[in-house]
């Protein structure tokens, strides 16, 4: 049985395979995207996946907004995928915000730089502070 930060990992890249599948314009199946990941079925990761693609343009947008002079689509796509579950976290489900966010520095740690980390722990602690559900 994987932990809830295992499970993030995987959340990760799958939506990291969606971003990769999109701009090469192939057509593919999330649900095979995510058995390639977890052998067992898991609803966290399917309704964590599901809702990041679903609201993708408002995470995007939300991202955006406290990110200065700089878009998400610019961040590389590792980067981009643990920026939106974080923010789906914070915005959509009942996750505690400050779960949703130390979850997203520790990915973030091990897979990006450390400026981008800072830079991803500043847009998720503006989003807390000033979207709160």
């Amino acid at each position: 049985m994987k932990n809830r930060s295992e499970l993030r990992e995987i959340i990760m890249k799958v939506i990291y395979q969606t971003y990769i599948l999109e701009n090469t314009k192939n057509e593919y199946n999330i649900n095979d995207l995510i058995k390639e990941q977890i052998e067992v079925e898991n609803e966290f990761v399917n309704s964590c996946v599901e809702g990041i693609i679903k609201n993708q343009k408002e995470i995007n947008k939300l991202a955006n907004k406290y990110m200065n002079n700089w878009t998400i689509d610019r961040l590389n796509k590792v980067d981009k995928a643990i920026l939106s579950l974080a923010i789906y976290e914070l915005m959509y489900t009942d996750t505690p915000s400050v779960v949703a966010i130390n979850e997203a520095i520790e990915l973030s740690k091990k897979y990006s730089e450390e400026a981008v980390t800072k830079m991803i722990n500043g847009i998720l602690d503006k989003i807390y502070h000033e979207e709160e559900k």
